[in-house]
């Protein structure tokens, strides 16, 4: 994970984040103003900063369930998400409770980073660094998905992920690209 950076250097790093990742971001204010996404980013930050401290976790989860319901994103506030992280489009994206998520994660509308158990402790992925999540994909349980991978739209992936995969299908698989072709894949499941 990177660094820490003051408030205001944040907000204009998620900003630009959502403008380079999404084609029709004309603005920095059409972005602040129109995207649930970074709203519901926001309200995370919040809530995950109230959520350490124990008198504050109540409101923790009221905030967060207030960013749900206005962006239709639920992050938990106890998730850890890293920098230069966005959802695009947003609706139907839940991130639980222990979900680590890297630096430069993009995830689509619908995908979940969810548990397969109702045990405590560890029960939701960890995601490196670079990630792509296509729409409507899953990643259950306590798996680790490595950095640089791109899971196609509406995988389930219940298994470790390494480093630099594809992974597309039900249950999710990584699948072979061709190295002339990864740098420049740009929907996953193409490769399937």
């Amino acid at each position: 994970m990177s660094p820490r950076l003051p408030l205001k250097d944040l907000i204009a790093e998620d900003l630009a984040t959502a403008r380079r990742r999404d084609p029709a971001a004309r603005t920095a204010v059409e972005v602040a103003l129109t995207y649930p996404g970074v709203h519901a980013l926001w309200l995370y930050r919040v809530a995950h900063h109230m959520w350490h401290l124990p008198l504050l976790r109540l409101p923790a989860r009221v905030l967060s369930q207030l960013a749900r319901a206005v962006t239709g994103v639920e992050i938990h506030p106890g998730a850890v998400l890293g920098r230069r992280f966005f959802v695009d489009h947003g609706m139907g994206v839940v991130i639980g409770e222990t979900a680590e998520v890297g630096d430069d994660v993009l995830m689509f509308h619908g995908s979940t980073l969810g548990g397969r158990s109702m045990s405590r402790g560890k029960r939701h992925p960890t995601v490196g660094d670079r990630v792509v999540i296509g729409a409507g994909a899953k990643v259950l349980g306590p798996i680790t998905i490595g950095s640089d991978v791109q899971i196609g739209a509406n995988a389930v992936v219940v298994k470790d992920v390494p480093d630099g995969a594809v992974v597309v299908g039900v249950p999710g698989r990584p699948r072979h690209v061709p190295a002339r072709e990864k740098g420049d894949l740009e929907d996953p499941a193409l490769y399937i």
